[in-house]
């Protein structure tokens, strides 16, 4: 059987947890930060997990991870 390729624009930026999650960063957190409130900004700097809607399409273009 041939090997599925990992879609490697994603995988650069996820890492997958030892339980199997998908953890993912926030968008909103590179340009534009003055108009931001300051809860907001350290609430964006922190990481997220992907939704379990959309887990099973992240899983099958990350394969291998």
């Amino acid at each position: 059987m041939p090997k599925i390729n990992t879609k490697r624009g994603l995988a650069k930026r996820v890492k997958v947890t030892a339980t199997g999650k998908i953890k993912r960063a926030k968008a909103y957190h590179s340009h534009l930060l003055s108009s931001k409130t300051p809860k907001m900004k350290r609430r964006l700097s922190k990481s997220d997990l992907v939704h379990k809607s959309d887990m099973k399409r992240m899983k099958s273009l990350i394969p291998y991870l």
